[in-house]
């Protein structure tokens, strides 16, 4: 297991995959919460053009600028697209959240030398950290 305290240390931009305009979604709420926390977040998902007043992006590929970590509110099954995707744009971390695992994936993350945390919920362990 990566050190979490270390990669939210290290992290300053987090890229947000399948994050909800829908303040209801977790996705929403903590993205909202890092945001507030000093996180600068970027919205991934092709069916919103705004999240949290900021700009959403179709996929990694299109985000302009460098991200530290991708953070995948996405089902299991979506994980190798988003990983490879994470490893094309030069991110140093790949966190999956509560619920979503897909060890191969995190495997190839991990080869191509990023940090892996995977059913992890980063709201509660950058809670821990800053408790």
């Amino acid at each position: 297991m990566a050190n979490i305290p270390d990669i939210l240390r290290a992290t300053r931009t987090i890229a947000v995959v399948g994050i909800s305009s829908n303040p209801m979604r977790p996705s929403n709420g903590v993205a909202a919460y890092l945001k507030r926390a000093g996180f600068r977040i970027i919205p991934v998902n092709p069916n919103e053009a705004e999240v949290l007043g900021e700009k959403c992006y179709a996929t990694l590929d299109d985000i302009p600028e460098k991200v530290d970590m991708v953070d995948i509110f996405r089902r299991s099954e979506f994980v190798p697209e988003i990983v490879e995707s994470a490893i094309r744009i030069g991110a140093r971390t790949v966190w999956m959240q509560e619920g979503v695992i897909h060890e191969a994936a995190a495997e190839r993350a991990r080869e191509a030398g990023l940090d892996v945390v995977m059913d992890r919920c980063t709201l509660k362990e950058y809670g821990k950290l800053t408790r």
